[in-house]
Order: structure tokens, then C-alpha cells, then sequence
């Protein structure tokens, strides 16, 4: 028993949850040993070496103050400005004197020392920001440098405005020509950036700045761990962080920095780099002043019109150390045929600031291979590998400084994806080289520690993340104490758990091992790891394999944005890429392609998702690089916009759960004996019993319809019966008892004169919702033929609307057509024959002018079970099939609405149903004439030119009780959503609406029902009026949830409010119900369908054995009643698999009983609550159509569930149907917003599918909003769809098959 539960726990863990991938027994482990902290060499001792950075610049400024400091050049790379080391002095005197002792709030200082300052200067203007970064020194102000916002939306400008929020940042700092160009409000004034706090715009141009009073001297004291600088930095995940830097360690850094690259005073360096932060902070401004070298400052718009320009201006300037990324090194190459005459000769540092990256290497390669000969030695080019966290942590020497020489790892891509290190050989595509980025710094240690978890030492052939301990680090992230303690504080440990050092260490971000020569390498960053199925794979390496398919030939500038989205408890490695706007769609997917097939074979690893957008749409960071999170932000919101898009979920999911194996079955009798055990009662559940119902009902002594219709033209020939609305809202016509009778007479004189028919032929009945419809119905039964009523071809639709009327017809075996003159016409017609042969019409009569005859008499049945007419439609799976109705059945019927919803001839009841098939025909057509009551009659159609028209009408006359269908409340849902004012206005009132009911043939949509209801709250519609009913093709009226408000409600004919349950969706597509709490994960709401109708009763059978289920077990609904269908007259084409829907017998248990199966899935509740009879109520939920649930992994799935989810992933998804084939899933969503969102769908819809679903989707086809075909009920018509997938006629926006 033990044992069997357990299996029973383990089976559902399966049903519920992904697979957790077991490692792979084969896969690499790291073998060497334990790893030692290194340290670097010692920071030595300088003679004079200043105390502080701002006495270093205090020295220069007064000793030299004419030596240059720093130039800044035009886009057009003439030299504008210098900046001498006087003028720095000065100037920042000015402004920390202003900003200390001019800039007041109600005649306080604005600022204290220690404040948060933010500077917002843009690229192109180095000389402001550097008089702003050490004013705000000198005057004790922290300095925040950020970029310049250009728009209200700037990629990441909202956490920027985070960050200046948590620093506490009142005031920004900028220029002139900035300020002027930042986007403004009404008043004048800097629009406050979203997400920003309310900042004051100082700007510092001279004009602006007062001079110093004579007595005033900053104090310029030694170097503390005060902060100096606050460095901002994004995260993986978009989040922007402050890294404080402190004096003490900004003044070793230079230290540091100044030793380990040999600066010398009055040295020239050319800065490529942002000077904000990272290397262009600490080698163009910081350290630069320390050693009163000179920089020329490339700025980022001039390398967009010249990529060549700093090699001009090295060779213009002689400059001795360039600093560079490898990106503009690859740019200088593809320029470098237009000069001839460039030296780098006098190079002896090309500093390549991001050495640490995968590409780097070949960047460097290829560009000592084109200017050696121009004088590059190749030992200049100096990688080096920093992080914002830890500053510098490593650089490669020159030789006369003592370096080794540099080294070269070529190593096993599969084995790094483990973290281990392997030699490979470079013949082989799947390996990685990479360079080394030199020794660490002086006066630092350096340790490598594993990535997850405790931070053990590695092993020496383990890839892990470098930390380090050195007095040049930064001190924490602002105001962040918990993720600071993680990075700043970490205490490395062996494997026996001993610390390393009492120190604590820094991690870096960085992720590599100590080669040879104790140097350095680098093979990734933390941001850019993406952990898939267990292998570690680094988001810049995929982008370097990705550029060496043709990069130039396709790839826009070669901006390419590699990350991992976390889909299904795994990362999924996302490509985004800019294609160039010359890019064919054929070079696309060839490219595409090519991409996915290298990134495979050279990382093992499968892209989830390939996107390409157009050139230059891509979110930049400053100087132009792509903002990953940002991109990643807006993937996922579904706002990338792409042109092209290539899934491949096939590929890359390999943890869905098992598919599901079908157990042997438990016999029926076990099963009964199961529940009988567990004390649970099998499911069934009835409607009150109609025998003892006694009500003086005069029509119960008739059995058949005509006589009633017979007896009422006589007791009370004047009682109106119907009244029915045209779009205008007055009355279109009328009828009443007497009225009726005699044109149903006429119409059966007619059928037997003119259309010479026989008792017992068939009529088809085509008219518009309306008397005559009803009126011929009644001339039908007279004559003693038997009527079908069908809807009329649509005038303009008749290529899709005739055939099916044709069908009908035909299938019906209908002697003869009734109609209107108009539609005959119609039917006839030039355009009619288009469609169908219009030779073939049995003969057609029109009813519009028949003379008046009185009948010489009018049929009588020769029993109740003789066929009183057929019941066509169309299911939502295509099927045509036509139900039969004997007289038995039809008065039964209306008898039990009758009870059920108290209709008496004082009653008024408004419809808007469609009259042609199910319970709308019989309340259209039957109910009225049975009991008497008023039916006021509103045409569904009518509501598509005047969309309030039912509620109108509803409130005019003050009905209690309405019908609609679903399709009619999405309608007044959807149009009258903003006009419930106006109404109110013009007068309308619902609160006169006891019950609203509306008819369906399907789950209870409760989002609907409920918007509905609180939508028109405001219109006095009491929140407990609406309620569904149920009926299907075996039954039309299972369920009715009659008035539950007032009188009635005392008087026992209503049942408690209809109560709704929240089942787990996994456990239902085992066909198991379970029952959750409202908001758990995968909860899905189910609302009860109504009260079971007198004299029906329903039972719950397994789909297979037949045998009965116990409550709150998932079966088919069986039904029993005197109402039921006695049969199919004929489904169209599947005559053979029906034949047991209408007599079906238990397989065990009550074996006598004759059920009609229904073809639903469904369970039934005992609830706490009790009916009128103090009886506990039963409650009937409808799951779904048997025939239209999708068997996919072994498992049953409803299609709206898939539906409705992805309804919700994006808010331009107006409608979605989903149906299978050949085994692939395939969604077809209507898109309710520009085309260009067309393709950030695919992904969304195939996320959230594999999310909720654990279905991977075949194919995702977008298409304009009413493609998907919707009947008269308001169902979609699913199988319509699909054919029209198949012959491809959708005309499709764009269609997606995953891969």
C-alpha cells in the first residue's frame, strides 16, 4: 500500500513540474589542485608622490599652469579647446565656491559636504565634465556622472533616475548647449524624466560661475575613505547601482595604475573611451591629473564620421599611450585604406580596455597585421580586464616595464560550458582562444573562486570568478547593504572551509583562472553567463560566433544582443540581431539559419529564439553600444518590434514532463467499490421531480403543441404572444393567440394546396428572426409536416453562408422551402448560383402574400412520440447534425422552463437569441405559445447598428427575466463599455432584471459574465442577476439558473447562487479534478452552470468504461429526462459513431436507466448549500466538448485554456483559437495593433504556452482581428479555422513555424 502511494506521488510530481535534468555521468570535472591566493608585485614608493588627488592638482595648477591638461576636439577632429592645468585649477575653484555659497533654498546652502551631485555632460564636452568632477571635489560634493537623457524614454533613464532617487540627488550639474537640448516643460523648465526625482539644473558655463572671495581656500585634505565618486553600473537584469569609490582608493588606483603602465609626467594619452567611467575615468581623468600628463579626447561622434581619427591623432600628437576597446580597432581597419601617411611609431601602450572579451583578440590580431607596418610594435597592444567593482585588476606589461611575454589559451569550448579547462587545438571550430590580460595589479591579491554558493578556491584547472583584495577597489553599492556585503566583503575559503585572509576580498564579475607566468585569463563576465540544462555558456563568446557567420555581409554594424530569458525553469539563449536595411528576406533566414547551425556545432547549445530587427532600432547605451537589458526588457514585453523571428523550442526544450502513459484501467465495478470505500457517493444529481409538481396549469391536459396554440386562440384570442424590436428600438410586429392561429392556418392551407405535401414531409422554414418564422413553424405542425428552421444566406456572404443552407436541405430531405419573397429572390439569384446549384432547390414557397383559408382540418398526431420537427446545426467542431424532437419531448421541454423560470401569462420575458437550433429556438418559438407569457423578441442581428438595443428594450418594458447568448454580451461588453453615462442619461434601468440567463453550449465564460455585470452595475443590474445555462445536441436544457432575487426566490423555485471552484489545470489534463485555492499557480476558475431543470437527470460516466464516477470526479455528462432528443435524424457523414449517444446504458450500477450522453466533460459537486427542499444542492460544472480537446503528450487539453493564456500575453492579442495538426500545435492569433508588432507575438505566445501549458507550439500564425470564425452562439469555430489554414486561405499577416 506504502509503495503504491508513493508511486502515486512520484507519477503526479511528473504530471506537475519539468523534469530537473540529471547531470551528465561523462561530462569534464576539474583535476588539479587547489588554487593559492597570488599577489601582486609591491606598489612602490615614490618620492613626492601627493597625498590626495587634489593636491596633486592643486601642485599643478599653481606649479604649472600652463601645461596642458586636456583636448577636446570637434566632429570634425579639429582641436577646439585645451585645457591648461591653470585654467583646471581655477575653474574648479569658481565652481566649488558657487555651488557651495551661491546656490541657497530659503536662504539656506543647498548643499552640505558629502551631498550627491549629479553631472550630466555629454561626450563631446570633456573640459566641462572635468571641471565639474573635481569642483565637486573640492567644494566635499560626491560626484554622480550619468548619462544626458535625450527623450522622456531612454533605454535604462528610468533606473538611472532610481539611482539619483536613492542617492538623494537634488542637484545636476551640466553645460549650456546641454540644457538647451534637454526636452522641456510648458514653463520653461527640464521635463522631470519618468522615474526621476525633481532636480535643479545648475549650469556651469563661466558666465555662471562666481569668483572665489578673497579669504576662501577649499581645504584640500589627505586622502580619507570618505567617498569621493559614485560610478553607476547596469546590471544583467537592467538595474542601475552606484559603486562608491573612496578618496584613499581612487588615489591608489592612480598609484597603481601610474606604476603598472610607467606614466611619467607630461606624457601625452589618447582617450577613445567614455570618460565618465570605468578605464576612460580612471586613465583620461584621474590618473592623467596625477601625473600632469595630456590627453586628447576622441569624442564618440567623431568615430562614427572617422573611425580612423585617433590613429590620426596619435601620430598628429605622438602620443605615447593610446586607450581603446577593440571595437574601435575593428572600425579603424575597415578605414585604414584612405591613409597612408599614419605612424603609430610613437605608441608604447595601446591600453585595449576590454581585452577580457572573446573577440578582442582578433580585433588585436588583425590590427597589428595592418599596422606593423605603419610602426605598431606588436608588444604595445596591452589588454587589460577591469570591472566597475574591483577598478583595474589586471594589465599586461610592456617588456621594458618588465612584462613576460603575452600568451595565448586555446581552449575546449564543451569543457569551459562545464567550467573546466582544457588544451585544445585551433584547428578545431569548437574551441575558444583567448588572450591573457596580463599580471595582476600592483599591491593586490588575487584569488579565483567557485561561482555558485560559498566561494572555495578553485582548482587550477577551474574556470571560476576572480576576486580580488587591494586597497584600490570600490567600497560598496549606495545605500545597497545586502548585495554589498555579497561582493565587497566576500571571505574566500579552502576546500577545508579555512579563510584565506582576514582581508575581504571583491569580486569582480569576472570569470577566468591564473595561466602560466601568473597570467591572467579571462573567458567571461557573471552578467553575460547563461546557465542552460546545467552548461554555463557566456553570452559574448555566442556573439562572436554568431559575427563570424558573414558578419559585414549582414549584420548591421555588427550589433548583435545575446541573452537568456528564463522560460519553463531553464535559461533560453535569445539572439537579437540588426540586419542591414539592403538584407533580403531570403539572406535573412539563410543567415538565420547558418547562425543556428554554427552556434550548435561550436557551443552545443540550441537558441531558443533568432530575431532580427531592422538597422538601428536596437536600444543603445552611451557611445553606441546595445543596451542588453533593455533589449532583453523589451523581448519580453513583446516591444522589440522584429522583422524576422525564427523559434526553435523544439530544439532547445528538453525538460517537459514525460508525456503521459495511459494505465491499464480499473474496471467499473472496482471503481464503484473504490469510492463506496473512500465513502464518496456517486456522482448524480437530478431536477425536481415533475410528477409531483402540481401546478394548475391548463395547458399540461394537452399533449401537443398545436392544441395549446388551438386552445389559446379561443380562451384569449387578444393575448399579445410576441412583440418584435427592430434596430431602432420600436415594434416590427406583433402577434397575438388569435393572430397566430390563423396564420399558421393559412400557411398549412398553403403547404397542402400549393406545395401539394404530404403528412409527416419535411419543410425547411429560411426566414429572418421574426412572427413569420414562428408563424410558419405553427402552419407546419398543422398540416402535419414537420419544420426545420434554418438560418438565411447573408447577402453579402453568400459564398460561405449558401452552402451551408444547401446542406441543411439536403440532409434534412426537405420537400419544400418556405420563405420571403426577398429571400427567394435570393435563392435563385445570378449570385446564388456561384455558390451552389440552384437547380436542385425543392420547391420553393413564399409566404409574404397568401390568400386567407380557412382549414378544413388541422392534424392530429396518432401519439407523442411521432416527430414534431428537427433540430439542425452546425457544432463547433464542423459537424453538421440534426436532432429529432417528438411532441413528447417538445411539450415536456417547455414544461420545464416553464417550472423552472415561473413563465405565466401575466409574465414578460425579452430574448436575444439567435431562433434557428438549441434552447434559443424553443424559447423563440415554442415556450411563448405553451405558457402563455409575453416574449418580446430582439434579433441579435439588429444589435450590430445599435449595440444597446436588448438592454433598452430591457429597461422600456421592465422585463425580470432575459435570454442572450455570450456572443450578445461580448457585443454590449465591448461596444457599450464607454457609453454607460449616456445611457444612464437617456434613461436606461436594469435593476428591474431578476435573472439574466445567458444560453450556451459550453464552459461558463466567467471573465465575461463578470465584466458584464460590473460593467453595467452602474445600470442598477444587481451582481447576482446574471447566470449560464446548459444544454448541447442530446439535450437542449440541462441547466437553468432561474430568478434568484425576490419573492420567488422564497417561493422554491430557485436554487442558491451559483457557486464557483478553482480546479488544478494540470491535474485536469489527466482527466483527475483537483480542487485548489482562488490564486493558487495553475488554478483554473470554474463557475456552475445553473440549476438542473425539472425532471432531468444527470449522472457522470467515465469516457471509456462507461462506468458511474463518484462526486468531483472528471467523466462525460449523461443525461436522462423527458425532454431529450430521441435521436440524430442524421449526422453529416459520421452516422455510425453516434448511434449510443441517445441510449446509452451504465456498464455497472444502475443498469436500467436509459442516458443520453452529451459529450461533455464534467463533474458534479455536493455543496454545502441547500436547495428549497432543504435538500443539499448539487452543482453541475462543465468542463468542456468532448470532441474538441486536443490530445497532445498523452494528455487531454480544452482549447480555450491554451487560449485564454495566450489572450493574456500581450495586450494586442484581441482573440486566439488553437487546434492541432499533425501533431503539431498551432495558434492562430488575431492582432489588434500596428503590424509591426506582428512578430514580437511568436515569442510571447510560445513563452507562455510552454509556461502554463508545457506544450511546445508548432506554429504561431498572426492574422487581422475577425479571421477567426465565430457562430451565432458566440463559439469558436475551431475545425472552419483549421481548414482554412490548410487550403491557405487566411491571408495571414506573418506565420511562424517553429523549429
Amino acid at each position: 500500500m506504502i509503495l503504491k502511494n508513493c508511486l502515486k506521488v512520484i507519477s503526479l510530481s511528473n504530471i506537475f513540474f519539468p523534469l530537473l535534468q540529471q547531470p551528465d555521468p561523462n561530462q569534464p570535472k576539474p583535476e588539479g589542485n587547489q588554487t593559492n591566493v597570488l599577489k601582486g608585485e609591491p606598489l612602490g614608493v615614490v618620492t613626492n608622490w601627493p597625498p590626495s588627488l587634489l593636491a596633486a592638482l592643486q601642485r599643478w595648477g599653481t606649479t604649472q599652469p600652463k601645461a596642458p591638461c586636456l583636448t577636446a576636439l570637434d566632429t570634425t577632429g579639429k582641436a577646439i579647446y585645451t585645457l591648461t592645468y591653470g585654467k583646471l585649477w581655477s575653474r574648479s575653484l569658481k565652481l566649488a565656491y558657487t555651488v557651495l555659497n551661491k546656490l541657497t533654498t530659503k536662504n539656506e546652502p543647498l548643499l552640505k559636504p558629502g551631498d550627491r551631485v549629479a553631472l550630466v555632460f555629454p561626450n563631446s564636452d570633456p573640459v566641462m565634465f572635468m571641471v565639474a568632477f573635481y569642483g565637486c571635489l573640492l567644494a566635499e560634493l560626491i560626484p554622480v556622472p550619468i548619462e544626458v537623457p535625450l527623450t522622456r524614454k531612454d533605454a535604462g533613464s528610468q533606473q538611472i533616475g532610481f539611482l539619483l532617487g536613492s542617492c538623494g540627488v537634488t542637484l545636476a550639474l551640466t553645460t549650456d548647449a546641454c540644457q538647451k537640448g534637454l526636452p522641456k516643460a510648458q514653463t520653461g523648465e527640464v521635463v522631470t524624466f519618468k522615474g526621476w526625482p525633481r532636480l535643479i539644473w545648475f549650469v556651469i558655463d563661466g558666465k555662471h560661475l562666481a569668483k572665489p572671495a578673497k579669504d576662501w581656500h577649499p581645504p584640500v585634505r589627505d586622502a580619507s575613505a570618505e567617498i569621493a565618486y559614485i560610478e553607476y553600473k547596469t546590471s544583467k537584469e537592467g538595474s542601475t547601482v552606484g559603486i562608491t569609490v573612496s578618496h584613499a582608493s581612487m588615489l591608489a588606483h592612480c598609484h597603481a595604475l601610474t606604476q603598472a603602465c610607467g606614466y611619467s609626467e607630461a606624457e601625452t594619452l589618447t582617450n577613445v573611451l567614455d570618460f565618465k567611467r570605468e578605464a576612460g575615468l580612471w586613465h583620461g581623468v584621474l590618473t592623467s591629473v596625477m601625473n600632469r600628463m595630456h590627453v586628447i579626447s576622441i569624442p564618440y561622434a567623431l568615430m562614427k564620421v572617422n573611425p580612423l581619427s585617433w590613429i590620426q591623432k596619435v601620430c598628429l600628437y605622438k602620443a605615447r599611450v593610446a586607450v581603446v576597446k577593440s571595437r574601435d580597432m575593428h572600425w579603424s581597419l575597415l578605414a585604414q585604406r584612405d591613409q597612408r601617411d599614419v605612424s603609430l611609431s610613437s605608441l608604447r601602450m595601446l591600453i585595449v580596455a576590454d581585452g577580457a572579451n572573446p573577440w578582442s583578440i582578433s580585433s588585436c590580431d588583425a590590427f597589428l597585421n595592418v599596422f606593423q607596418s605603419r610602426g605598431l610594435r606588436p608588444e604595445v597592444i596591452c589588454p587589460c580586464a577591469s570591472s566597475s567593482e574591483a577598478l583595474t585588476v589586471a594589465i599586461r606589461r610592456p617588456p621594458e616595464l618588465g612584462g613576460p611575454p603575452p600568451g595565448k589559451a586555446v581552449l575546449s569550448m564543451n569543457c569551459l560550458s562545464f567550467g573546466v579547462i582544457r588544451v585544445d587545438t585551433e584547428e578545431k571550430l569548437s574551441v575558444l582562444t583567448v588572450q591573457d590580460v596580463g599580471q595582476i595589479m600592483p599591491g593586490a591579491n588575487v584569488c579565483v573562486v567557485k561561482v555558485d554558493g560559498t566561494p572555495y578556491l578553485c582548482k587550477a584547472d577551474e574556470v571560476g570568478e576572480i576576486c580580488v583584495n587591494s586597497g584600490a577597489t570600490g567600497m560598496a553599492y549606495f545605500g545597497l547593504l545586502g548585495i554589498t556585503k555579497n561582493v565587497f566583503e566576500a571571505i574566500p575559503v579552502t576546500a577545508a572551509g579555512v579563510p584565506v585572509s582576514d582581508q575581504p576580498f571583491t569580486r569582480t564579475g569576472l570569470l577566468g583562472f591564473v595561466g602560466p607566468d601568473y597570467l591572467v585569463f579571462v573567458v567571461g563576465k557573471l552578467d553575460g553567463l547563461m546557465t542552460v540544462s546545467g552548461r554555463r555558456h557566456n553570452a559574448d563568446d555566442v556573439v562572436a560566433t554568431a559575427l563570424a557567420v558573414e558578419p559585414m555581409k549582414f549584420v548591421y554594424r555588427g550589433r548583435i544582443a545575446v541573452f537568456s530569458v528564463t522560460v519553463l525553469h531553464d535559461d533560453r539563449i535569445v539572439l537579437v540581431a540588426e540586419q542591414r536595411p539592403d538584407a533580403s528576406e531570403e539572406d535573412s533566414f539563410q543567415w538565420m539559419s547558418r547562425v543556428l547551425q554554427a552556434i550548435d556545432s561550436i557551443h552545443q547549445v540550441g537558441v531558443y529564439c533568432l530575431a532580427l530587427v531592422p538597422a538601428n532600432t536596437l536600444p543603445k547605451a552611451s557611445l553606441g553600444g546595445i543596451h542588453i537589458s533593455e533589449t532583453k526588457q523589451r523581448f519580453l514585453e513583446g516591444a522589440l518590434h522584429p522583422c524576422n523571428v525564427l523559434m526553435c523550442p523544439h530544439t532547445c526544450v528538453t525538460n517537459l514532463p514525460k508525456p503521459r502513459q495511459k494505465q491499464p484501467d480499473v474496471g467499473p465495478a472496482s471503481m464503484i467499490v473504490g469510492n463506496l470505500v473512500a465513502g464518496k457517493r456517486i456522482a448524480q444529481a437530478s431536477g425536481r421531480d415533475v410528477t409531483q409538481l402540481e401546478d394548475n396549469d391548463q395547458a399540461r391536459k394537452f399533449l401537443y403543441l398545436a392544441d395549446v396554440l388551438q386552445w389559446r386562440a379561443q380562451t384569449t384570442p387578444d393575448h399579445p404572444l410576441f412583440l418584435l424590436l427592430n434596430s431602432k428600438g420600436t415594434v416590427a410586429g406583433t402577434a397575438s393567440c388569435l393572430q397566430l392561429h390563423k396564420r399558421a392556418e393559412r400557411v398549412a392551407a398553403a403547404l397542402m394546396e400549393k406545395g401539394r405535401l404530404n403528412v409527416g414531409d419535411h419543410v425547411a422554414l429560411v426566414y429572418p428572426p421574426g412572427v413569420d418564422l414562428i408563424a410558419t413553424f405553427y402552419g407546419c405542425l398543422y398540416a402535419g409536416c414537420i419544420p426545420i428552421t434554418v438560418r438565411p444566406p447573408h447577402p453579402q456572404n453568400l459564398a460561405t453562408t449558401l452552402p451551408t443552407v444547401k446542406m441543411i436541405v439536403e440532409v434534412s430531405k426537405s420537400a419544400c422551402i418556405l420563405t420571403t419573397q426577398a429571400i427567394m429572390k435570393l435563392l435563385k439569384s445570378k449570385e446564388a448560383s456561384a455558390a451552389v446549384d440552384i437547380k436542385t432547390w425543392p420547391t420553393i414557397l413564399d409566404t409574404d402574400d397568401m390568400p386567407k383559408k380557412k382549414l378544413a382540418s388541422i392534424f392530429r398526431p396518432t401519439s407523442p412520440d411521432m416527430l414534431a420537427y428537427l433540430d439542425f446545426s452546425v457544432s463547433t467542431t464542423g459537424i453538421l447534425a440534426g436532432v429529432k424532437m417528438s411532441h413528447a419531448a417538445a411539450s415536456a421541454l417547455c414544461r420545464s422552463i416553464k417550472l423552472q423560470c415561473e413563465l405565466y401569462p401575466s409574465r414578460q420575458i425579452a430574448i436575444c437569441l439567435d431562433p434557428y437550433c438549441g434552447l434559443g429556438f424553443a424559447l423563440w418559438c415554442l415556450c411563448s405559445v405553451y405558457s402563455g407569457h409575453q416574449s418580446i423578441l430582439v434579433p441579435p442581428l439588429e444589435l450590430e447598428s445599435n449595440v444597446s438595443l436588448w438592454l433598452s428594450a430591457v429597461s422600456q418594458y421592465k422585463v425580470r427575466v432575459t435570454f442572450c447568448s455570450y456572443s450578445v454580451m461580448e457585443m454590449c461588453t465591448k461596444g457599450l463599455g464607454t457609453q454607460t453615462d449616456a445611457l444612464r442619461m437617456k434613461g436606461v434601468n436594469l435593476s428591474c432584471v431578476r435573472t439574466c440567463m445567458v444560453v450556451a453550449e459550453e464552459r461558463p465564460r466567467i471573465t465575461l459574465t463578470q465584466s458584464f455585470s460590473k460593467l453595467f452595475k452602474d445600470l442598477g443590474l444587481s451582481a447576482r442577476a446574471v447566470s449560464t445555462t446548459f444544454g448541447c445536441r442530446v439535450n437542449v436544457a440541462i441547466c437553468l439558473q432561474p430568478n434568484r432575487l425576490g419573492k420567488l426566490a422564497e417561493q422554491g423555485t430557485a436554487g442558491p447562487d451559483p457557486t464557483t471552484v478553482y480546479v488544478d489545470m494540470r491535474a485536469l489534463r489527466h482527466d483527475r479534478v483537483r480542487l485548489v485555492e482562488r490564486g493558487s499557480p495553475h488554478s483554473l476558475p470554474l463557475m456552475e452552470s445553473g440549476k438542473i431543470l425539472p425532471g432531468v437527470k444527470v449522472i457522470i460516466a467515465h469516457t471509456e468504461t462507461k462506468g458511474p464516477l463518484g462526486d468531483s470526479h472528471l467523466g462525460e455528462i449523461w443525461v436522462s429526462s423527458p425532454h431529450n432528443a430521441t435521436g440524430y435524424y442524421t449526422v453529416y457523414g459520421e452516422e455510425a459513431l453516434h448511434a449510443d449517444h441517445f441510449t446509452a446504458h451504465l456498464s455497472f450500477g444502475d443498469t436500467q436507466t436509459i442516458w443520453a450522453r452529451t459529450g461533455y466533460l464534467g463533474f458534479l459537486r455536493r455543496t454545502e448549500l441547500t436547495d428549497a427542499s432543504g435538500e443539499r444542492h448539487d452543482a453541475l460544472y462543465v468542463v468542456g466538448s468532448l470532441d474538441e480537446t486536443l490530445e497532445l503528450r498523452g494528455m487531454r487539453y480544452h482549447p480555450i485554456d491554451i487560449e485564454t493564456s495566450v489572450i493574456r500575453a500581450h495586450k494586442s492579442i484581441a482573440e486566439c483559437a488553437v487546434f492541432t495538426w499533425t501533431n503539431l500545435l498551432v495558434v492562430v492569433v488575431e492582432l489588434e495593433g500596428s503590424e509591426q508588432e506582428a512578430l514580437d507575438l511568436v515569442a510571447l505566445v510560445t513563452n507562455v504556452v510552454l509556461e502554463e501549458h508545457y506544450l511546445i507550439v508548432g506554429v504561431v500564425v498572426i492574422v487581422d482581428p475577425g479571421v477567426i470564425p465565430i457562430n451565432s452562439r458566440g463559439e469558436k469555430q475551431r475545425m472552419h479555422l483549421r481548414d482554412g489554414f490548410l487550403a491557405d486561405q487566411l491571408d495571414p499577416i506573418y506565420v511562424a513555424y517553429n523549429m
